[in-house]
């Protein structure tokens, strides 16, 4: 399931199933022609920042900005990690259970916003997990190779 949340205010689930049944064709680079109840839709993608998850979108010469947010970003946002109140976070849990792949920070180690901090895998998918803030890294709770429950604890900032 995906959120997908346009011009800040209107907000659309969208699952798998509906996406598949889009009748959309890429027509060049960053544009798409979409048929739906036989109505032809225009669309091109103007800007988009892949990290963030948003974008700018043309449809039928009218702009919109459009975020998406999936199942991973809907249990990052529900543990608190949201844009504004990832300021404030101290620990890094986990947002599902899941195995550490890899860690790439180290106790005492400044790190930035956004840096990787570890990679989980849970689901046959692996999940960067990147800093919420800037700062300095006071334990690890973890190590590679471990497997990790629900809220475990990851990682704490002084």
């Amino acid at each position: 399931m995906y959120k997908i949340k346009v011009n800040g205010d209107h907000q659309f689930n969208v699952d798998e199933q509906q996406i598949e049944a889009m009748d959309c064709i890429e027509t060049s680079p960053k544009k798409y022609h979409i048929l739906q109840e036989n109505t032809t839709i225009n669309s091109e993608v103007i800007s988009s920042d892949f990290n963030h998850k948003s974008y700018s979108v043309k449809v039928n010469n009218n702009v919109y900005d459009v975020t998406i947010n999936d199942a991973l970003d809907q249990q990052i946002e529900a543990l608190g990690f949201e844009i504004g109140s990832s300021k404030k976070v101290n620990e890094i849990k986990a947002p599902m259970p899941g195995l550490i792949l890899e860690i790439n920070v180290n106790v005492g180690q400044e790190v930035n916003e956004d840096d990787p901090l570890l990679i989980l895998e849970a689901m046959k998918m692996e999940n960067v997990i990147n800093s919420p803030r800037e700062g300095t890294i006071k334990s690890i709770s973890v190590d590679k190779g471990e497997t990790v429950d629900k809220n475990s604890l990851l990682i704490e900032f002084e």
